[in-house]
């Protein structure tokens, strides 16, 4: 657990310091302030706007402190917490500037509401609350707007969504043994729940301790490779794959909820 956490650290400290566009700034309903406050001040401020159900500005008031002192030994809890809210918000009805309220039309279902604002039904589904296909027209549901897109550090061993130039969270992952993985830019083409493998000699079923798939895959633009669970989460935090991405599985779903097929990944060294 306690390397876990250090990879958490790292992993937390490379998103700072790799995506130098994390705001200083915060513009609520006082105008625009800058840190000028030391995070004893700051994250009661933090705190009380989550109470108050304001998560856009509780994550951000998390992010100036972080990259106010990204040295700090606390900066894994902040980065944690950012990344909780981010979620969080993602996941709930608020409209944000990511996204806009939708009429359901007569004739719509899911897919074709997803495909219009290139996201997933998934998502759709969990930031209304929706539990079954059906949806009924006439009733105002969130949408997402902007897209997303992925970054994987290689030498960090961690996952960033995007969304823009905003960070939704920081991920651990394992990548490729020997620096196998891919670097460039690659397109998410195909997704699959509980995949099969399919390896040299061998049929690995889902749900089986030796498909080391784990629950999510997510393929590449490039034969064979993609981002995909795992059954050694132990192992996270490493370069040990075949050149995969590899996330902890209750990870790799959230993300599959997420990303729809078309999302951009970069992967760097």
């Amino acid at each position: 657990m306690r390397k876990y956490l250090l990879l958490v650290a790292a992993g937390a400290l490379a998103a700072v310091l790799i995506l130098a566009a994390v705001v200083k700034t915060h513009k609520g309903g006082n105008g625009t302030r800058r840190i000028s406050e030391k995070p004893s001040v700051m994250l009661p401020q933090a705190r009380e706007l989550e109470k108050k159900g304001d998560l856009q500005g509780a994550s951000a008031v998390y992010q100036e402190i972080i990259a106010e002192y990204p040295n700090s030994p606390e900066v894994v809890s902040w980065q944690k917490k950012a990344d909780e809210l981010n979620i969080r918000l993602l996941f709930s009805p608020a409209i944000t500037v990511n996204s806009a309220a939708y009429v359901i039309k007569p004739g719509d279902n899911l897919i074709k509401i997803a495909k219009q604002f290139k996201t997933t039904p998934e998502l759709i589904m969990k930031s209304n609350n929706i539990t079954g296909d059906r949806i009924m027209p006439g009733r105002k549901i969130k949408v997402c707007t902007s897209p997303f897109s992925v970054f994987v550090d290689k030498s960090q061993n961690i996952l960033i969504l995007k969304t823009g130039e905003e960070v939704v969270k920081t991920y651990v992952v394992s990548t490729g043994a020997d620096n196998s993985s891919p670097v460039g830019t690659f397109k998410i083409v195909n997704k699959i729940v509980n995949p099969t493998w399919f390896k040299s000699g061998a049929v690995v079923p889902p749900g089986s301790p030796e498909n080391v798939l784990g629950t999510r895959w997510m393929g590449f633009d490039i034969s064979g490779y993609g981002i995909h669970g795992t059954t050694e989460p132990d192992k996270l935090g490493r370069q040990v794959t075949q050149g995969c991405v590899r996330m902890a599985n209750s990870d790799v779903e959230e993300l599959y909820t997420i990303i729809p097929v078309g999302t951009e990944v970069v992967i760097v060294d």
